[in-house]
């Protein structure tokens, strides 16, 4: 009786089945078929999971270069810093001589309220040994991080004590930030240097204005360089403050997804800030979303080289186990028309992830003369009608070009090896009750310190004894360059501010030296606003 049973309940689903696939498409009925055939008749024993995510990232691969499939590890990795929050014990950190070594802590964070200090270093986590295994940062990280509420002790050699120092953190959720630096450069100019687009971007940016404007700023340099975008709303948001209303910020189209536009609501409290927007060879989707909005509708003035060109929509499609899909589904245009992604071939990933090797192969990042702009790409702004250059990605109003005179082979061994955030550390580990009582904030480190010769020399003997040779010549050609870095590492090691590195390096910034040239040139920046860069004219072929 039971294989009666079980024969027609059988029969049925195979029916059913049957008649399913019947209803399906012809290449979806092949590739269950495929699947089915593989898994049950294969010679050896499959993963059919594995099998499965196979089929799709094969697929995926051959459609676009940004179309993706990621487990339920690697989506959980993705997604955390756009969030703008994640679980854990709040502790912003460095490896040196494979010791985890404690840049700062979180104020008002877990490892904050229970002492742990900046310069401390984590031996053991849960008993675990850390130090001088060659731990992997992920592999850290994943120790630290963790549900929040639940516990995890750590011991710690602090500086000037003989025994270790045992703490029990309880987790919890650690802001992820979207600003890099905000200050006054000047007693009217204020800088805003934006990494990422994630949830809390716009919120962040709005504070960041007010704290800047009670400080006297009257115009202002937002810096969106080395920004690869995030969240398409998080620039929306962001266009809506310094545009007009009914003015359009951007539209998405595709074969299969009608037009969908974005037009500011006019409520904006900055419409009529002066600005410039650097940008560079890295910045990308939602940042490229942002400059070009103010570029096309004459908002803005954009300094520093042609973006990314990263202009696909992806919506992602997330799987029961956690995976997920991203799958393009749209292209992104400019208020002008513009299509901001780059050309690329179905399929030929490897070509496009070589193509900012191309160009600096070709000269783009260092001379405006090795730049052709096609003819048949030209498009007009919103606003005064100016031309602009289409053709993948944004190409901003004043070219500048990337100074290599300092870089040398030496410099690259350097930094390739961390020797410069090891001897940072290092410094910083002796030095930071001297550094800081003798400069009491900021601004008088960064008026009043200087990086020595004596360090320097202590600098290249750290390089020597890793193996990297001292090269007279070449360690001149990158000696202000090297005092620069370091001197600003130091600043953020001393004074626990994210923003620290910035001020200091920003000295030798080209780009916001360029920036704040217009910003201050009056005439200048309503001429390129009103006409654009004759400059290019002679670029088109």
């Amino acid at each position: 009786m039971k294989k009666i049973l079980f024969a027609v309940i059988m029969g049925a689903v195979l029916s059913f089945t049957m008649t399913a696939q019947r209803n399906m498409p012809q290449a979806m009925q092949k590739l269950l078929n495929a699947e089915y055939a593989i898994s049950s008749l294969y010679v050896d024993t499959v993963n059919e999971e594995k099998l499965v995510e196979d089929a799709i990232k094969g697929m995926l691969e051959s459609l676009d270069p940004h179309s993706s499939y990621t487990d339920a590890k690697e989506t959980k990795e993705l997604e955390e810093p756009l969030q703008g929050e994640f679980s854990g014990v709040g502790i912003q950190f460095n490896m040196s001589n494979d010791t985890l070594y404690v840049i700062q802590t979180v104020p008002g964070g877990p490892s904050e309220r229970v002492g742990v200090l900046a310069g401390d270093r984590i031996i053991y986590v849960n008993d675990t040994t850390i130090a001088g295994v060659k731990m992997k940062n992920s592999d850290i990280q994943k120790r630290l991080r963790g549900k929040k509420g639940t516990n995890v002790t750590i011991k710690v050699k602090r500086p000037g004590v003989k025994e270790l120092i045992t703490f029990r953190i309880t987790r919890d959720n650690i802001p992820v930030y979207s600003i890099d630096a905000k200050y006054m450069l000047d007693e009217r100019t204020g800088y805003l240097r934006i990494s990422r687009f994630g949830a809390k971007t716009h919120e962040e940016m709005i504070d960041a204005l007010k704290e800047l404007q009670k400080q006297g700023m009257t115009q202002l340099v937002m810096d969106l360089s080395d920004n690869g975008g995030g969240y398409l709303n998080a620039a929306i948001d962001m266009c809506n403050e310094f545009l007009e209303r009914g003015q359009l910020m951007v539209y998405t189209e595709g074969d299969n997804s009608p037009r969908n536009e974005a037009n500011a609501n006019g409520w904006g409290d900055y419409k009529d800030l002066h600005m410039v927007v650097i940008v560079n060879q890295y910045s990308a989707s939602a940042a490229e979303i942002f400059a070009g909005a103010m570029q096309d509708w004459d908002r803005a003035v954009v300094v520093g080289r042609r973006t990314f060109g990263k202009g696909l929509v992806q919506r992602p499609f997330k799987f029961e186990d956690g995976s997920m899909m991203r799958l393009t589904v749209a292209r992104y245009y400019t208020p002008s028309g513009r299509c901001i992604q780059k050309p690329y071939h179905r399929g030929d990933k490897k070509a496009y992830e070589h193509e900012l090797l191309d160009r600096a192969n070709e000269g783009e990042y260092y001379c405006l003369d090795s730049i052709q702009f096609n003819d048949s790409l030209r498009y007009t702004t919103r606003l005064n009608g100016r031309t602009i250059y289409g053709g993948g990605g944004v190409m901003p109003d004043v070219y500048v070009p990337i100074d290599t005179t300092e870089y040398s082979t030496y410099y690259r061994d350097l930094s390739a090896k961390g020797i410069i955030n090891q001897y940072s550390i290092k410094y910083v580990d002796k030095n930071r009750k001297q550094v800081s009582k003798q400069f009491k904030n900021l601004k008088d480190f960064d008026n009043g310190f200087v990086v020595t010769d004596e360090m320097m020399r202590d600098f290249i003997a750290m390089g020597e004894q890793d193996s990297i040779k001292y090269d007279e010549e070449k360690y001149r050609q990158s000696e202000q360059l090297l005092k620069a870095i370091i001197k600003g590492l130091i600043a953020r090691g001393v004074y626990g501010d994210s923003s620290a590195y910035n001020v200091i390096i920003n000295h030798r910034n080209r780009d916001l030296q360029a920036a704040v040239e217009v910003l201050n040139d009056r005439e200048r920046y309503d001429r390129l606003l009103r006409e654009g860069n004759p400059e290019y004219e002679r670029l088109v072929k």
